[in-house]
């Protein structure tokens, strides 16, 4: 990117689909001369396929006076939400991002915006994320999309996505970070008094309910299960107390809750313990045995896995105590 001007960037906006939270993280990123921290003067402003009003999905209304041709002059192109994914997206502005893109400008997404840049094809063969919630939507409408909902951004090179809401501002710290260095990225971060950099991806916060389960003798189970979670379970244990045989239960089970006792288990296991972190003192250790994963080790492992962030970390965000401070037993440290 040239530095002898100041850098073109451009806010691609659609009339009521336009997203106000992404509106507001992009201006706050390259409305304002961060020339102090060692970032490139911008050029910041709002482009629209029919200059004029423009209403955001909150109803807010602003006048964008840039049309689309702003867009071939333009380093970096925003994409934010796309906040009703059935109002079709205009031929014009499809072309325009594929102009964009194959002159090796830098495309980012936001949230359902990643919805636009699939339309245009510009995803396809490449991996890419939206919000949880549209996930399932977007790999179903672009299956040449490798759609990644746990993770709170995906770099591509020249096109980079950000997951659901808070997380544009995840996607463009770290365009910043990518393109400008560490230290400018930290230093926007404490103006936007932010995290520089946050731990996991979306997958700590997406609420997984329990399968309905409309069996009464399994349903039973079920809940012996939920409470006895510190002890050793197998197949063969729920079998018995189901008065079946292990193949026929796990059969039961199957078509029952729609998956396998294991992935139930676990899945229980890991909520039983999301709570516990949330909601004691407990350290990790304890809630290991108490939710029947053995060893601090072993519930590390899983917990990492599954959640995308430590134990630690996850009580640290979603701590919900009186404000007191939290004493990390010994022994835990960072390999939590």
């Amino acid at each position: 990117m040239a530095e002898d001007r100041p850098l073109v960037v451009s806010l691609l906006a659609g009339d009521g689909v336009l997203g106000a939270f992404g509106l507001g993280v992009a201006a706050e990123v390259f409305g304002y001369d961060y020339r102090r921290l060692g970032m490139p003067r911008f050029d910041f402003a709002v482009v629209t396929d029919r200059p004029g009003l423009v209403r955001t999905d909150t109803g807010l209304t602003l006048y964008v006076e840039h049309g689309l041709e702003r867009l071939a002059v333009s380093d970096i192109v925003l994409v934010t939400a796309w906040e009703k994914l059935s109002h079709p997206v205009p031929p014009s502005v499809l072309e325009a991002l594929r102009a964009v893109h194959a002159r090796g400008g830098q495309i980012v997404s936001h949230c359902t915006g990643a919805f636009v840049v699939a339309a245009a094809g510009l995803l396809d063969g490449k991996r890419a994320t939206t919000h949880w919630r549209h996930a399932g939507e977007m790999a179903a409408r672009y299956p040449a999309v490798d759609v990644d909902p746990r993770v709170l951004y995906v770099d591509e090179g020249t096109i980079i996505s950000g997951a659901g809401t808070a997380s544009g501002v995840d996607a463009l710290l770290h365009l910043v970070r990518r393109e400008w260095g560490a230290a400018a990225a930290n230093g926007l971060a404490r103006e936007m008094v932010v995290p520089p950099h946050r731990d996991g991806g979306q997958a700590q916060y997406i609420d997984e309910p329990v399968a309905r389960c409309e069996d009464d003798l399994l349903g039973l189970v079920l809940d012996w299960a939920r409470a006895h979670l510190a002890e050793d379970i197998s197949v063969e244990v729920l079998a018995r107390r189901a008065l079946m045989s292990p193949r026929s239960f796990a059969r039961r089970f199957k078509a029952t809750t729609g998956t396998t006792p294991h992935a139930w288990l676990l899945a229980q296991r890991l909520a039983a313990a999301e709570a516990l972190l949330e909601e004691s003192d407990a350290p990790v250790e304890e809630i290991a045995r108490l939710v029947g994963f053995g060893t601090a080790a072993g519930f590390r492992e899983q917990f990492s896995r599954r959640r995308g962030v430590s134990p630690r970390a996850y009580r640290q965000t979603f701590r919900t105590g009186s404000g007191q401070v939290e004493v990390v037993p010994a022994g835990e440290g960072t390999a939590a």
